[in-house]
């Protein structure tokens, strides 16, 4: 293989690379083109790790023609005792016409060569040089056959058909390594890059979480399920979805939009975030202050009445003040009746019936405060807070909480997303979408809202009933949560196919 062509298989790798983020493809690519081009029966690769005096081989892989060899990772100092550390310490080619041989250039470990039952000879290993100029790993090659189709198994075998690696051999595997050696930084540039990027997003889900830690783990389970069904669906062969195929670069996709698909969050006000009953902690102590001071004034008043029946008739008033405090007793037990509603009617749970009517009832019992003013025991405001139907939030603070999604994708298209990652904004931001038209932010119908955003629907509903750490409601059983959810596919806003996957491939299981 000429070296020239050597490029046109690194641009092979370089779409790898885009799809599967996999290294070793580019140096498996970088070392069989190494011996084809040598007609090398073995050979293996190291990667420089570290910097300065902390600089060390690892061993990352092995290819050998004649034997079959499984070898795990390994690291070797960056000296002159290995052949490999040497050509990575004087940046220089090493070549040995036999690693058997007394002298030899450098130590040669046998112990790998026993238990194979092989035989190295010749040995030829070359810097990969970066375009920094720093050396960042050493290609070595093993036995350069005079037939190299032909295999290397019995001891004749190695003497006559095993030469040594010549000068023209050398100047090309230079000449291979010298763009291997581009190739890899590029490829290690790009996974450093891609790992920054994650810890990025894994940042910005802890960002999130830890505004409403109440709802920890909920993104990355709702990422875990959107990818897992999304990988499922490309199975499918018949149906509406036999043609919704996505590879490995679209799941990666999908699992991004999954992360930050609540990343507006950080948008909204705090303590509406995490708001867990109608009242807030400050709003709910005022009102059972009032309360308070409603009932101290009631034991005021029957004690100022006491007094002036006493003052005025004496012993006769007796009947007279025992009236009065069955009365008292009877209007504090009315106020305690009325407290215990006004909490039951805080919590986050469908209002009875009739409860709507008995707390404007409380709210017509009017008190006065301390400069006399006259006031309601309820403010219009709380009345209507506390008549919210269902959950805990009104309606304007739903809306606040409904924005986080304007707020996601807002965030999100100030990235500079690349060609494959390109519409993690708009998945992201659609996942609050129905199908009917009754979703925010835009109320996208159909076909209108992403297939990746109607899968990412269903696992962020399905994570949402059966969350367990959520302090305004019980965590459901999935079977009631799959009820849940097949009813919003009954009346149309929820994907049917797309339901009848998750359910049926269990996908919820996959989450952590």
């Amino acid at each position: 293989m000429a070296v020239d062509h050597f490029g046109l298989r690194l641009a092979s790798i370089a779409r790898l690379l885009g799809s599967e983020r996999r290294i070793d493809r580019l140096l498996s690519l970088i070392l069989q083109s190494a011996r084809e081009l040598c007609g090398a029966d073995a050979g293996s690769i190291y990667v420089v790790e570290g910097e300065d005096a902390a600089r060390r081989l690892r061993f990352k892989i092995t290819q050998n023609d004649s034997v079959a060899v499984d070898l795990r990772e390994f690291v070797l100092p960056v000296d002159a005792t290995s052949m490999v550390g040497r050509c990575a310490l004087e940046r220089g080619v090493v070549n040995v016409t036999d690693a058997y041989a007394p002298g030899a250039a450098a130590s040669h470990d046998r112990t790998v060569d026993e238990r194979l039952g092989y035989r190295t000879r010749s040995i030829i290993a070359v810097p990969m040089v970066s375009a920094r100029d720093e050396v960042i790993g050493v290609v070595q090659l093993i036995n350069k056959k005079r037939r190299p189709a032909a295999p290397l198994r019995t001891p004749a075998a190695f003497e006559t058909n095993v030469v040594a690696f010549g000068t023209r051999d050398e100047e090309r595997l230079l000449a291979l390594a010298g763009q291997a050696g581009v190739s890899l930084e590029n490829a290690l540039l790009y996974d450093e890059i891609q790992r920054l990027f994650e810890g990025f997003v894994r940042a910005s889900v802890q960002a999130i979480e830890s505004r409403d830690p109440t709802t920890a783990g909920h993104s990355e389970r709702v990422a875990t399920m959107t990818r897992e069904l999304g990988r499922v669906v490309t199975l499918v062969e018949n149906g509406p979805l036999a043609e919704v195929r996505f590879d490995d670069q679209d799941l990666r996709e999908i699992e991004y939009a999954g992360l930050l698909h609540d990343f507006g969050k950080v948008g909204v006000r705090e303590h509406v975030l995490v708001k867990a009953r109608k009242l807030y902690e400050k709003d709910r102590d005022l009102v059972l202050a009032r309360f308070a001071y409603f009932k101290k004034s009631l034991e005021t008043d029957a004690l100022e009445r006491k007094l002036r029946l006493v003052t005025g008739r004496g012993p006769s008033a007796s009947t007279d003040l025992a009236a009065i405090d069955d009365e008292l007793r009877h209007r504090l037990r009315e106020i305690d009746a009325h407290a215990q509603f006004v909490l039951a009617s805080n919590e986050p749970t469908v209002l009875a019936e009739g409860g709507f009517e008995r707390l404007r009832d409380i709210a017509a019992i009017r008190w006065t405060d301390g400069d006399g003013v006259e006031r309601p025991l309820l403010t219009p405001e709380e009345v209507e807070t506390l008549s919210v139907r269902k959950g805990s939030l009104t309606v304007d603070e739903r809306l606040q909480i409904e924005s986080h999604v304007v707020h996601t994708e807002s965030f999100l298209r100030r990235i500079p997303w690349s060609r494959q990652l390109r519409e993690v904004p708009r998945i992201a931001g659609a996942h609050h979408e129905k199908l009917d038209g009754t979703g925010y932010p835009r109320k996208l119908r159909g076909a209108e809202i992403p297939v990746q955003s109607r899968m990412m629907t269903i696992a962020d509903i399905f994570d949402a009933l059966t969350a367990s750490d959520r302090p305004y409601k019980r965590a459901l059983p999935t079977e009631r949560a799959l009820d849940i959810l097949a009813e919003e596919v009954r009346h149309g806003r929820c994907d049917t196919d797309l339901f009848h996957v998750f359910v049926e491939a269990k996908v919820w299981l996959t989450a952590p």
